[in-house]
């Protein structure tokens, strides 16, 4: 059997932020309109090590795509010098069922998800939105950043993370990054510095426990909420969800998988309504996005398999235009 291999430096080359944001666009009304199988994560806990491995397959019967993902997330290999997340994706041929090629997944990941916030921002966040607040900085901070600056003119942002050495490496990052992008970059003493001053706030962390206030959030500020993946993990105050226009990627997965939603359904604070719509059913008009200038606006994602397949499908049409992949042999 013969499939290519696809690095990050790969994906890098054949999906620019911009064409990553309209591919998420794409999944996301497909998975809303009923052309896509995205059967529920298995979560596999590796307690010893504080680590979670997922398995993660999907179909999406619009545009063909086929496969699946294994991600592992092991919060302690920070302190072994290693990346947080590692993954694999696979593409299979959905007319034969043969693999077609594996992705580097880490990099992918990381893509897919700053893209899906940007493709939320664009619906969600007010036009004149300027300031961004990242809480973590780690892998997901910088596509989160490069997500949001590509549907919203962001002038400055607001680091967070409780490692200040990791914060200031990513602010010297973005302050020596050539090309478009904010004027001013700095590290928050707090979180409630960094959530106060945001009109747009990303939470890209492996908190168990909210990242900031509710009192520290203005009206008409956008979140985007991007870390918690299990039941008794949250990011969000209950508060804050509670008077938040909730948009998810997907209800089902969003109501079995994050605390942001399922602890505040527990203490009675919201119920499953409240959750306004599908980011796909936004896109497709079925649902409104922003309607005043002052909601406050959540999108939580959990991340689906559908949209790893859909980043690795732009790569595989482009790599033979581009030269990308190697060919191996099993």
């Amino acid at each position: 059997m013969k499939l290519r291999a696809f690095s990050s430096a790969d994906i890098r080359a054949a999906v620019p932020m911009a064409r990553a944001i309209e591919a998420m666009k794409d999944v996301y009304i497909q998975v809303s309109s009923g052309q896509a199988v995205v059967p529920l994560r298995l979560p596999l806990d590796v307690e010893k090590y504080s680590g979670t491995t997922l398995v993660m397959p999907a179909y999406l019967s619009g545009s063909g795509a086929l496969g699946a993902k294994l991600v592992s997330v092991f919060p302690g290999n920070k302190e072994r010098g290693l990346p947080t997340t590692n993954a694999l994706v696979v593409l299979i041929d959905d007319r034969t069922g043969v693999p077609l090629a594996i992705f580097e997944g880490s990099y992918l990941t990381a893509l897919r998800t700053g893209a899906a916030s940007g493709a939320a921002t664009d619906l969600l966040a007010r036009r004149n939105s300027t300031t961004l607040a990242l809480f973590g900085a780690g892998v997901q901070a910088r596509t989160q950043l490069e997500g949001v600056a590509a549907v919203r003119a962001v002038r400055k942002v607001w680091i967070y993370d409780p490692d200040r050495r990791t914060a200031e490496a990513l602010r010297a990052e973005v302050e020596t990054r050539g090309g478009p992008g904010p004027r001013e970059v700095e590290v928050a003493s707090s979180p409630g510095r960094a959530a106060a001053e945001a009109d747009i706030i990303v939470t890209a962390t492996t908190s168990t426990r909210p990242v900031f206030q509710d009192a520290d959030i203005r009206p008409g500020t956008h979140i985007n909420a991007v870390g918690s993946f299990k039941p008794e993990v949250r990011e969000i105050p209950e508060e804050t969800v509670a008077r938040a226009k909730v948009v998810v990627d997907s209800r089902e997965a969003a109501l079995a998988e994050t605390g942001d939603l399922i602890i505040p359904i527990r203490h009675g604070v919201i119920g499953p309504p409240h959750i306004h719509a599908e980011l796909g059913e936004v896109l497709s008009g079925r649902a409104a996005g922003r309607e005043a200038d002052d909601e406050v606006t959540l999108f939580k994602s959990v991340g689906l398999a559908a949209q790893d397949l859909a980043i690795a499908q732009v790569v595989l049409n482009e790599a033979v235009r581009l030269g990308l992949g190697s060919v191996i042999e099993l």
